[in-house]
């Protein structure tokens, strides 16, 4: 069977070593490749009012530079937190102070919880991803809830890694590591329900 060629539209490298690793295990005909292979992702306004909005904004964008016949990946992901009303959201990737690290950004949203709560950490990390192959359009979702640390623990991981405990452990998803994150987190569960339709796509071809 020959191989498919999967571009992944975006220029973070933790998500794209997360997704690469993932299917790979999956022994699927497919080749998983960054946009830079492409000539870079292309400036995409994330300005939709959902998960779903701002994935087709970047999976469009990049195929539409690449050609109708290519096979696209995008996804939106975000962290969303009860005593926030449900923020950061679909702002997780811009929230924070402009050009801070990742630590820093860590650091206020605690410092902002801290202030409108002393109980309630109670967040969830949402992923959407939407597969574009020659003329249809796939969209996954998933979702794992959990509590925010009080301090920041560990050093793997990227993003809120940090900050998170998903419900079943007692560490964040920077401590659990990535072999133990690939298996729980929002965009494992919604690579699962990808990987179910890649394996149904690829008898097709």
């Amino acid at each position: 069977m020959k191989e498919i060629a999967l571009y992944f539209a975006s220029s973070n490298e933790g998500k794209l070593v997360e997704v690469r690793t993932m299917l790979e295990a999956a022994a699927l005909p497919i080749c998983v490749l960054s946009a830079k292979t492409a000539g870079g992702m292309p400036f995409v306004e994330e300005n939709a009012p959902d998960y779903i909005g701002n994935a087709r904004l970047k999976a469009r964008a990049l195929k539409a530079s690449l050609g109708k016949d290519a096979w696209v990946l995008a996804e939106d992901s975000g962290l969303e937190v009860d005593a926030l009303g449900g923020a950061p959201g679909i702002h997780t990737a811009r929230y924070g102070s402009p050009d801070a690290s990742s630590l820093v950004k860590c650091a206020e949203l605690l410092a902002e919880v801290d202030e409108r709560s002393e109980t309630n950490r109670k967040a969830r990390f949402v992923c959407v991803m939407i597969l574009l192959t020659q003329d249809e359009e796939y969209i996954f979702r998933g979702e794992c809830s959990g509590t925010l640390a009080r301090n920041m623990l560990g050093e793997q991981g990227f993003g809120y890694d940090p900050i998170f405990i998903p419900d079943g452990h007692n560490t964040t998803f920077a401590e659990l590591g990535a072999r133990v994150k690939n298996k729980i987190s929002h965009r494992a569960q919604a690579l699962n329900a990808l990987m179910g339709g890649l394996h149904s796509l690829t008898h097709l071809q």
